[in-house]
């Protein structure tokens, strides 16, 4: 850029990003779309855990409410799409097998337990593999957007030795086009990191406890299951 061209509207965002090199935009539009697609993901698992969350509490109250578990089982639907109606349903479903073909012995009751416990199980992988989608983007985004930026940087600098070369001039105006879109890049690096780095530990934690919650009520549907046919026995 000719230094006497630069003014104070130079070094705004867009006047930086439109005269920065071919290589830089490229950067910064890679940044960019990264930074869109994780909000993307964000705001996507931040209306998720919420909903889940929220339905699980319901559905955890009615079981709490004193309410026969066949009535609870009923009132989900015939294909409710929260993992714990599944579970209990599910659970419900192997119980009534088991109750209509009258007595048990203590090997069949162990062994419906166990089918009771694998079809839980089952359950619980798959919603903990459904909640925990997308959080291997978030941590790409978080670990490799600064590297990214910082190449973007390394190339501004490499641009603005350049025209101190070609000018033999070394005076601020002449390097300042070239370091002000470095210093863009690594800002659009950053904003792209920080918060798929937050948000990634976050959703770490809330998918981890969430499968703790699905692996509690599976425990205790377990026992309240084993209660019931010891009771019958």
């Amino acid at each position: 850029m000719d230094p006497a061209a630069i003014t104070p509207q130079s070094f705004d965002l867009l006047s930086i990003f439109l005269n920065s090199d071919w290589v830089v935009k490229l950067v910064m539009i890679g940044l960019a779309a990264s930074s869109l697609w994780s909000w993307t993901i964000i705001l996507d698992k931040l209306f998720r855990f919420h909903g889940l969350n929220r339905e699980a509490d319901k559905f955890e109250d009615a079981v709490a409410s004193g309410r026969s578990l066949e009535d609870v089982a009923a009132e989900a639907g015939e294909r409710p799409t929260h993992p714990l109606p599944r579970m209990l349903q599910g659970a419900m479903k192997e119980w009534r097998d088991t109750r209509a073909k009258g007595a048990v012995s203590e090997g069949q009751v162990a062994f419906l337990i166990q089918r009771i416990d694998r079809q839980m199980d089952t359950i619980i992988a798959r919603e903990s593999a459904r909640v925990e989608s997308g959080l291997g983007i978030l941590a790409i985004v978080a670990t490799a957007s600064p590297f990214v930026g910082l190449f973007g940087t390394v190339w501004g600098i490499m641009r603005s030795f350049q025209a101190i070369a070609i000018q033999k001039n070394t005076s601020l105006a002449i390097v300042a086009p070239s370091i002000a879109e470095a210093l863009f890049a690594t800002a659009i690096g950053l904003v792209a990191a920080i918060p798929a780095y937050v948000f990634f530990n976050s959703f770490s934690t809330a998918a981890g406890k969430y499968s703790a919650r699905l692996e509690g009520f599976a425990d205790d549907l377990s026992t309240a299951i084993q209660r019931r046919l010891a009771e019958r026995g």
